[in-house]
Parts: structure tokens; C-alpha cells; sequence
């Protein structure tokens, strides 16, 4: 039990977007709401991902790469948490760090960004959208295989700026819809892409405090955790483990809990949109692991292996 009357100061590892620092602070708020006296303070940590921005996110590895350096900075003590957003986080943890909070997640879903303020199917035909994604590039192919992918890399600020920018190669992009929300830039959101069509990454939308495995950092952060996010991308990152795939792979999953049961969909889409496979479970959300498992059972009894096989080697 912590004592009631300690006041320390938590050091909280963030990169250095302005969207990261966002939510970063979103979490020290919670913290200082729960423990009335905490104080915070935060370290802006570089990643590989952020460093790396002439190639695509699969050449310069799909795990870890936008968390690792915060990583071995909680092993190394320089800071005592580290906020991620959750789709980054490989579902591998290093030994010694556990996540110990999930706030509430926002909108899952994904935003098309575009000049012209066209929808997904209203874009011109062969017009090039923009994203390093290879779970948002299947999806947008498999719904419009006449549009033109190209990758794209840069915060969002910077993604948007690509696209709005007339003598540019692009004329659209998706984003995630939580963090256009959380920078107050909605207005530049042309649709809010529906989850039939664009289902999410595992875990989007939902921000994750990472901690070294001890009792009172735990403490701290279960005043903050929130169950029924907890359960959902619980199933989500188990359905993603279960096909052994990162963020770079074309993999996506939603889990939504309205009381009980759990429902949990999963997607594996090929690159070039041609194949899909959609798998669908519901169970109670204390098992959220053990469905999220079965759930990727399904996907590799239906061939999903093969398409992530062929991904991978591509």
C-alpha cells in the first residue's frame, strides 16, 4: 500500500510529437487527479521511427520502432513510465516491464484526410492516397483497387500538410480519427471511415502506460486503468500475437464490450486488397486473451498464414 501522505515525482517518457506529448499529458493529469499531491514531469525521448523518415515502416522494422528507446530508458531507471500510444506497442513485452494502466479509449476508427473533400468512394479514379500502413492499404485496395498507394511517413502535422499541398504527389491520406481529436484538427477530416470497411489496428485509440514489473508503480497506475478498454484490446493484441505479426503487418481487429458478451472481430487483408479474411467471436470479456487466440485460429485455419507469409516477403 502506498502512503497516503508520500508525494513523489513520476518521470513520464513520451516521443516528441505534438500529438504524443498530448496524450502524454492527458496521462499526468490522471495521475495528478488520482494522487491529489503527485507531481510529473516529462522526458522527450527520440525513436528509430521518428529518426527514420526516408523509408517505408516495414523496411526499417515493424516492432518496437516507435517504442524501444522508451523502453530501455524504463530499464534504465531514467524514467518511471512511458505512454504509447497502444497500436505501437509490440505485444512482446521485454522482461522486467509490464503495462499497467489503459486509459479509456477514444474513437477507434479511421478519418480520411483529402483535398477536394471527397469520401473513400467518391475519390477520383487513380487518385494516390497516402499511408505507410499495410493494414490501411489493403483495406483502401480491396474497397478501390483502381487508387494508387504510395507511402508516406511524417507526423501527423506533417501528413497533412503533404496532402493539402497542391503540388504534391498526393491526394489523400487516413489517419486515425482519436489523434485528429486529440490535436483539435478535425476540420481537415473529409469522412470518418466506417469499421466495415477500415477496421482498426489492434489497440488504436487507446493510450498505454508502460512500467517496470514492481508493486508500487502498479499501484500507482491501476487508479488510472480502465477495465472495459482493458478487456477489448486485450482481445485485440491476443488476435495479433496469435499471427505472430507487429504493426507492420496488415492485421486488424476491433473489440467492442457493451456489457457482456465480448465482441471481437478480426481482419487479414493482402496488400494488394485481392484476398480478405473477416473473422467474428464473442465470449465472456474475462477470457478477452483466450478469444482473442481463438479468433486467430479462425484466420489461420481460413489461409491467413499464406497472406501474411506473402506480406512478409514482399
Amino acid at each position: 500500500m502506498i502512503d497516503p501522505n508520500f508525494r513523489p515525482v513520476v518521470r513520464l517518457g513520451t516521443r516528441g510529437s505534438a500529438l504524443a506529448r498530448h496524450q502524454t499529458e492527458l496521462v499526468a493529469k490522471r495521475l495528478r487527479a488520482a494522487w491529489p499531491g503527485l507531481q510529473t514531469g516529462l522526458l522527450v525521448i527520440s525513436t528509430k521511427g521518428d529518426r527514420v523518415l526516408d523509408s517505408p515502416l516495414p523496411l526499417i522494422g515493424g516492432k518496437g520502432i516507435f517504442t524501444q528507446e522508451l523502453e530501455e530508458s524504463l530499464l534504465q531507471g531514467r524514467i518511471d513510465f512511458a505512454v504509447h500510444s497502444l497500436k505501437d506497442l509490440p505485444t512482446e513485452m521485454p522482461s522486467g516491464l509490464t503495462v499497467g494502466a489503459i486509459l479509456e479509449r477514444a474513437d477507434p476508427r479511421d478519418a480520411l484526410v483529402c483535398r477536394g473533400n471527397f469520401t473513400l468512394e467518391s475519390l477520383p479514379q487513380g487518385a494516390t492516397v497516402g499511408t505507410s500502413s499495410r493494414r490501411r492499404a489493403g483495406q483502401i485496395l480491396h474497397l478501390r483497387p483502381d487508387l494508387r498507394i504510395l507511402d508516406i511517413r511524417g507526423n501527423v502535422e506533417t501528413r497533412i500538410r503533404k496532402v493539402m499541398d497542391p503540388e504534391g504527389p498526393y491526394q489523400a491520406t487516413v489517419l486515425a480519427l482519436a489523434g485528429l481529436e486529440r490535436l483539435g484538427l478535425t476540420e481537415v477530416i473529409s469522412q470518418v471511415l466506417p469499421l466495415d470497411g477500415m477496421l482498426p489496428a489492434p489497440g488504436q485509440g487507446a493510450l498505454a502506460v508502460q512500467c517496470r514489473d514492481d508493486a508500487p508503480s502498479q499501484e500507482l497506475l491501476a487508479a488510472i486503468h480502465d477495465p472495459a478498454t482493458g478487456a477489448a484490446v486485450s482481445g485485440e493484441r491476443a488476435f495479433l500475437a496469435g499471427l505472430g505479426g507487429g504493426c507492420a503487418v496488415p492485421v486488424a481487429a476491433h473489440g467492442q464490450l457493451e456489457g457482456e458478451p465480448l465482441h471481437l472481430r478480426g481482419r487479414v487483408s493482402a496488400l494488394d486488397g485481392k484476398r480478405r479474411i473477416d473473422v467474428a467471436i464473442q465470449g465472456d470479456p474475462r477470457n478477452a486473451q483466450a478469444l482473442g487466440q481463438a479468433l486467430a485460429e479462425m484466420a489461420l485455419a481460413q489461409g491467413a498464414a499464406e497472406i501474411l507469409g506473402r506480406e512478409a516477403a514482399e
